[in-house]
């Protein structure tokens, strides 16, 4: 079983192989985690984005890291919360599967995620807590990796911390 711990703080503090960008399908930047990465990488990353787009919600794109700690950064756009009946779990659930399967082809061992759709997006955090850490706990490509949820609002890092110690 993969390594899965919570960072109470920014993804960009934490020294990866790869962080995850909670991004919108244009891959162009925008609030919260993106435009935080975006902000960071400079526009290098937007131009690198630009013929990758449009990524659609559940599915990963790969771009470098553009000076960051990460070798990597992985795009993924999770769901916008409808209530949860239009398939929004599944589509959230692939977005973690998506990214650790990128992770173990390409070798890689240490991952950072932020908590996918739970801010503009809607998704309320205990129900996406519980899908990104049942997913990573349970995904064979990456017995051997580290799998990192960095959070810095309290309402996120409480709904991980509660999904963390149901699967140990």
């Amino acid at each position: 079983m993969p390594r899965v711990v919570l960072y109470p703080g920014s993804l960009l503090d934490v020294e990866t192989d790869v962080i995850v960008n909670a991004a919108n399908s244009s891959l162009m930047g925008g609030g919260g985690v993106d435009g935080a990465i975006h902000y960071a990488a400079g526009p290098a990353l937007k131009e690198a984005c630009r013929p990758l787009a449009p990524c659609p919600p559940g599915e990963v794109r790969v771009t470098d890291g553009f000076g960051l700690a990460p070798r990597l950064i992985f795009h993924t756009v999770g769901p916008v919360w409808h209530g949860g009946q239009n398939g929004e779990a599944d589509i959230l659930a692939n977005c973690y599967r998506n990214c650790l399967t990128e992770l173990g082809q390409r070798n890689l061992n240490r991952i950072v995620f932020p908590a996918i759709s739970t801010g503009a997006y809607g998704y309320p955090p205990a129900q996406a807590a519980h899908i990104a850490v049942t997913v990573c706990a349970r995904h064979p490509a990456v017995r051997d990796a580290e799998i990192v949820f960095a959070v810095i609002d309290p309402d996120n890092r409480t709904a991980l911390g509660a999904a963390l110690n149901v699967v140990r």
